[in-house]
């Protein structure tokens, strides 16, 4: 930015505008090769279809149980995070693989010619084609599936959605099938049971001869009424039995690291295992939301992996205990029974021994018939229920919608990359701006000039990207007759003066700004002679389209007297000599005195004499120049060199003890900076004067105007 004090530190928010003014060119430059390398990268991109279905998933509340209100399932967001996973899974996207054949489809995107591995497929499927997102405080989980081919994203998108809900739906109804298989068993085995107590007892009746005794008769003997007391409670404790047996024997065959996925569904109603199951969920999302922005040897990521370890160890330990308290509660149930049936044992034994000893065999067996008999008919009733609860539609997962094939690429998305490319174009080119204008090391205004330099600011020319015309028009003059003011005004009055105008480098307008200078002083009606001593690169000739030679090299070598050098009237009261033609030649401190001379000569027949120099740095010649003359102009371009090297330049001159008259700010810009825009906005108040004058004019005779009119508007 160009701070109006000089300084880099107290810019403010206009100087900020100013430079964007200033270097609009280069912002819109920037901008442009920023838009055109998007367009052409966009439309050379591979072109991504995006195809997208719904799935509705609700965490499973338990077992069904028929005749019962069921309550609908509550958001849970640890458990989607957890079909998250499932769905980007090798259990889910495996089949999806070998179902499409994804291993030949895939392989040409990858530049293989035969079938990818699955395990290359898989990744490439999970990194680059698939995305699970869900809306905040929903069940509902997109997915998203990005192809170059919008049949195949269509495609893999419904079978994602098709395995995910099959192995939903197979997992949810697994441990009711294994639980009907065990039923189913135990029922074909009571009733061989069953058979085979009839067949006793049936035996037992022929034996003693008892086939008219009623086998559902009640006895009123107190002892049979206690044995019969024992035997239902044998039956009961046997149910429960066989059930604890079939539960630790499931949890035992499920391998350990899947047990995870049991927490939350009714296998495991533990409220300690959810608990640390949850706390581990919490300390996995940790770890991975330090290791997306922390290095593996960060303490904050070393600190959340540990405490996820020492999570899972204390979540693992859960799980065993609770597969050794399944394993300790079958077992007591198993004791129990074997205890009851000694008890029972003893008791049949103690009634034997009784009175009835030729009837207690029987009914002993009747009785065991009657026992076993309830038994298979509680096992039908409990296997009929199963059955039919099974038979109840599982509603925890529902695929609401069927992708289509996308008629329209989703990637690369032309709005938004071009959106992208203004934004980055922009802040590109403006930070170019402002790192070029950083370490810009030039004059920015003229305050900078007058307190870096300690030289006033004799005028400043604005930039024109034409040369200048000789058109009447006063704004177009007005620069260089400011200039000319504030030279005379700088000069003793009434005195012939030599100057001489010199630049630190080439290249910064020096000829041009003095030719133009003394046509004006030459206009003021003083007498000028301009002399070219820019023997080495003279560009005077061509501004006055007068020849070369003879010039001042040589009159310098006397080969010419100065008659011969100087060219008259190339305007009005202003005189010319060129620079010559003498190869080889420079101008050194030789020609000092022949120089003095000439001043001396010229010194009476002129009001100024004026020199045009080379660059200061670099050539010796201004030096000669700059001590031969009475006063000399320091021209800086605007931007053009650092400070150090017109600095440089003025020390020189001042080591000459050559007078500085001043500075002359040349090809300003319009838009450069307030102090700036002081002369150049008060310049063009003449071109806007000039050119209603020449509108008028055009339209008729205008009226007579008064006698200061025109000293009045070039005030």
């Amino acid at each position: 930015m160009a701070p109006t004090s000089g300084s880099k530190d107290n810019a403010t928010l206009a100087d900020f505008f100013r430079l964007l003014r200033l270097r609009q060119a280069l912002i819109l430059l920037v901008l442009g090769l920023v838009i055109i390398t998007t367009v052409i990268v966009t439309a050379f991109l591979p072109k991504w279809y995006l195809a997208t279905t719904k799935v509705r998933v609700e965490k499973p509340e338990g077992e069904v149980r028929l005749f019962q209100a069921q309550s609908s399932g509550s958001y849970d967001p640890y458990f989607l995070q957890d079909q998250f996973k499932i769905m980007q899974s090798e259990k889910i996207l495996y089949p999806v693989i070998t179902n499409l054949g994804l291993n030949a489809r895939l392989a040409p995107l990858l530049g293989s010619s035969s079938a990818l591995p699955s395990a290359i497929t898989f990744h490439y499927l999970l990194d680059k084609m698939l995305r699970v997102e869900s809306p905040r405080n929903s069940s509902l989980i997109e997915i998203s599936v990005y192809a170059q081919d919008p049949e195949l994203g269509a495609s893999i998108a419904n079978e994602i959605a098709r395995v995910y809900s099959d192995d939903r739906i197979y997992l949810a109804t697994s441990e009711q099938r294994e639980g009907l298989a065990k039923l189913r068993d135990e029922l074909i085995a009571q009733e061989r049971v069953v058979s085979a107590q009839r067949d006793v007892v049936e035996k037992l009746r022929k034996d003693l001869n008892i086939s008219g005794v009623d086998l559902n008769a009640r006895y009123s003997d107190m002892e049979i009424e206690t044995l019969r007391q024992m035997q239902n409670s044998l039956i009961a404790l046997s149910v429960d039995a066989i059930g604890r047996k079939t539960r630790w024997e499931r949890f035992r065959s499920i391998p350990f690291e899947q047990r995870l996925n049991l927490v939350n569904s009714e296998l495991i109603q533990d409220a300690n295992i959810q608990n640390l199951l949850q706390a581990y969920l919490l300390a996995d999302q940790n770890v991975t939301r330090l290791r997306a922005r922390l290095g593996e040897a960060h303490p904050d990521l070393i600190s959340a992996v540990e405490n996820r370890a020492k999570i899972k160890e204390q979540l693992d330990a859960q799980l065993r205990g609770y597969e050794n308290a399944l394993e300790i509660a079958y077992k007591e149930a198993d004791s129990r029974v074997s205890e009851l049936k000694r008890q029972l044992g003893q008791a049949k034994i103690d009634q034997i021994l009784s009175a009835r000893d030729r009837m207690r065999p029987f009914e002993e067996a009747a009785q065991k018939l009657e026992d076993e008999t309830r038994l298979l008919t509680t096992l039908k009733l409990t296997l009929r229920q199963r059955e039919i609860d099974f038979q109840v539609p599982k509603r925890t997962i529902e695929i609401l919608n069927t992708a289509e094939p996308a008629r329209r690429a989703s990637r690369p998305s032309w709005p938004l990359n071009l959106a992208f490319a203004v934004l980055f174009g922009g802040i590109l080119g403006i930070g170019l701006a402002v790192l070029l204008e950083y370490f810009d090391t030039s004059f920015r205004n003229v305050a900078d000039v007058e307190t870096r330099l300690k030289l006033p600011v004799l005028g400043v020319i604005p930039f024109q990207s034409e040369p200048m015309s000789d058109s009447t028009d006063p704004a177009e003059g007005e620069p260089y007759r400011v200039l000319q003011t504030n030279l005379n005004l700088a000069l003793k009055p009434g005195q012939s003066s030599s100057l001489v105008l010199f630049s630190a480098g080439p290249g910064e307008g020096k000829s041009t700004t003095l030719h133009h200078l003394v046509r004006h002083m030459a206009a003021a009606g003083e007498r000028v002679i301009l002399i070219d001593s820019d023997v080495r690169r003279p560009t005077q000739h061509d501004l006055a389209e007068r020849p070369r030679e003879p010039g001042l090299s040589e009159y310098l070598l006397n080969q010419r007297d100065l008659a011969a050098v100087i060219q008259p009237g190339i305007a009005p009261n202003l005189d010319f000599i060129p620079a010559g033609r003498v190869s080889g030649f420079t101008l050194g401190l030789l020609h000092l005195n022949r120089l003095k001379d000439l001043i001396a000569t010229l010194r009476g027949r002129y009001d100024k004499i004026v020199f045009d120099s080379p660059p200061i740095i670099g050539v010796s010649d201004a030096s000669v120049l700059a001590s031969a003359v009475d006063g000399a102009i320091l021209l800086i371009q605007h931007r053009r060199n650092p400070q150090s090297m017109v600095v440089r330049a003025q020390q020189i001159v001042e080591g000459l003890k050559t007078p500085l008259l001043g500075v002359v700010l040349n090809q300003v810009p319009h838009n450069s900076g307030e102090d700036y825009g002081y002369y150049t906005n008060n310049y063009s108040y003449y071109h806007e004067a000039g050119t209603k004058r020449r509108r008028r004019s055009s339209k008729g005779p205008a009226k007579p105007a008064a006698p200061d009119a025109d000293r009045l508007e070039l005030s």
